[in-house]
C-alpha cells in the first residue's frame, strides 16, 4: 500500500503553546502509524520548534516572517501584510505540489484564506483550536464598539465560505459544535493529552494546583479571590500557579493587597508539570473561556479532582459533575471557593474522585484520539476513489 502523505499548515512551531504541543503529539503519532507528514510554516526563522518531533518529520520554512508586521504602523503593515499574501500563495502552492499530500489540514490560521486555491489536489481538513465565540474576535480601543462588531461580522462571514469548502472542519467538543450551524461537514475530534501518567496523586498534599498563561482568559484574577475565601478557612492549604504572562505583576499585587502571599505562589513555566500535578491534590480551571481545556485533562491524567467554571468551551465536554470533578456555574467566586473547600474536606471523595478522573482521562490517549484521526482520513479518501 502506498504510504499514506499528510501536510499540516501552521505559521511556527517554536512556541510553547497548547496547538504546537498538540500538533508534535498527533505528527509523532502519525510517523509511528506509518504516514509521512509534512509540516509547512511561515514564520520562526531557524528557531529549534519548542517540542518534540521525530527526525522523519519534514519540516519546509516559507520564510515569509509576517511576525514582523506586527511593529509596524497600520498603514504599511496592511499593504505589506497583502503582498506577503501574495507570495505566500504562490510558495505554498509550490511547496503542497512537491509535497503531493494525500491530506492537507490547516490549523486554522492565514492559510485556511488560500487553502482552496491551491493545486496540489489534496483533500484539504480545518482544524480549529479555539471556540467559535473567541475565534476571530476583534477589538480595537480607538474605534467604535459598533465598527468593531460589524468588521468581526464581516470577516467571519469570509471565514464560513472558506469553511464551507472543506471535505471536514474538525472542532475540539460537541458544545462548539452546536455553534456553527451553518456548516454540514463539522466533525468533533478532542485534542490528545501529551501524556498518560503511569502513577497518580495520592491527593493527601495539601496543595491546590492551577496552570496557564498569565492573560485575561484564564481567570487568574477570580482563583485568587476565591483563594482568599479558602485561605481563611484552611490556611495550612497552598495554592500553586503556573505560567508566564503580562498579567503576571498585576495578579502578583492583587495577592498582596489580600494578604494572601504566604498560602499562593504564582510559579514560573516548567518543562515538567507532570511532576507538578503529582505533588498536588486537586486542580482548578478559572478560564473565562477555552477552545478545550487540555489542561483539565492532563491533571486528571495524575488523577487529580478539577473543580472547573463551566465556561465556553471544553469542562462540559470533559467533566462529569460529582464524579471526577466539579462544574462551578461561570463566575461565581463564591461558589468556586465553596467547590474548593468541599474537595478539601471530603479527602475521601477527593481521592474517589481523582481515581474517576483518571480513569476518564485514557480516553484522551493518543492512540485513542489518533485513530479517530484516522478513521477520518481513511473515509475521505476512500470517498475520493469512489468519485474518481
Amino acid at each position: 500500500m502506498k504510504k499514506r502523505i499528510i501536510a499540516y499548515c501552521v505559521p511556527a512551531i517554536y512556541s510553547s503553546g497548547g496547538m504546537e504541543r498538540v500538533l508534535a503529539v498527533k505528527a509523532n503519532y502519525l510517523i509511528g502509524k506509518g504516514y509521512e507528514v509534512h509540516i509547512v510554516i511561515t514564520d520562526g526563522g531557524d528557531r529549534k520548534p519548542y517540542f518534540y518531533f521525530d527526525k522523519s518529520i519534514h519540516i519546509h520554512q516559507l520564510a515569509l516572517d509576517f511576525e514582523e508586521l506586527y511593529a509596524l504602523p497600520i498603514a504599511s503593515r496592511w499593504w505589506k501584510y497583502k503582498y506577503r499574501m501574495l507570495v505566500f500563495k504562490r510558495r505554498l502552492n509550490e511547496c503542497l505540489c512537491q509535497i503531493r499530500p494525500d491530506i492537507t489540514i490547516s490549523l486554522l490560521r492565514r492559510d485556511i484564506n488560500i487553502l482552496h486555491e491551491m493545486s496540489d489536489g489534496s483533500l484539504k481538513i480545518g482544524e480549529v483550536h479555539f471556540d467559535r465565540l473567541h475565534y476571530r474576535h476583534f477589538s480595537v480601543k480607538w474605534l467604535p464598539r459598533f465598527i468593531c462588531n460589524i468588521v468581526q461580522q464581516i470577516w467571519m462571514r469570509a471565514l464560513i465560505r472558506q469553511l464551507r469548502k472543506l471535505s471536514k472542519f474538525v472542532v475540539l467538543t460537541a458544545e462548539d459544535a452546536s455553534c456553527w450551524p451553518e456548516l454540514d461537514n463539522v466533525v468533533v475530534i478532542p485534542n490528545p493529552v501529551s501524556f498518560i501518567s503511569d502513577r497518580t496523586s495520592s491527593c493527601l498534599q495539601k496543595r491546590v494546583i492551577a496552570a496557564g498563561r498569565y492573560v485575561p482568559q484564564k481567570g487568574f484574577d477570580r482563583l485568587i479571590a476565591a483563594w482568599r475565601i479558602v485561605a481563611e478557612k484552611h490556611p495550612d492549604w497552598k495554592l500553586n500557579v503556573y505560567g508566564d504572562g503580562w498579567l503576571r505583576e498585576q495578579l502578583q499585587e492583587q495577592i498582596e493587597a489580600l494578604d494572601l502571599s504566604d498560602s499562593c505562589c504564582l510559579e514560573h513555566t516548567v518543562s515538567d508539570i507532570k511532576e507538578k500535578y503529582l505533588d498536588s491534590s486537586l486542580f482548578v480551571l478559572s478560564s473565562r473561556y477555552e477552545g478545550f481545556g487540555l489542561v483539565i485533562v492532563e491533571a486528571m491524567s495524575c488523577g487529580l479532582p478539577v473543580v472547573s467554571f463551566a465556561c465556553k468551551c471544553g469542562p462540559r465536554d470533559i467533566i462529569s459533575d460529582g464524579k471526577d470533578g466539579l462544574l462551578i456555574p461561570d463566575d461565581d467566586i463564591e461558589k468556586l471557593a465553596e467547590g474548593i473547600n468541599w474537595l478539601i474536606e471530603e479527602e475521601n471523595v477527593r481521592i474517589q474522585m481523582g481515581n474517576q478522573a483518571f480513569s476518564k482521562s485514557k480516553g484522551y490517549a493518543i492512540d485513542k484520539i489518533g485513530m479517530k484521526w484516522e478513521i477520518l482520513f481513511d473515509s475521505l479518501l476512500k470517498e475520493k476513489e469512489l468519485r474518481l
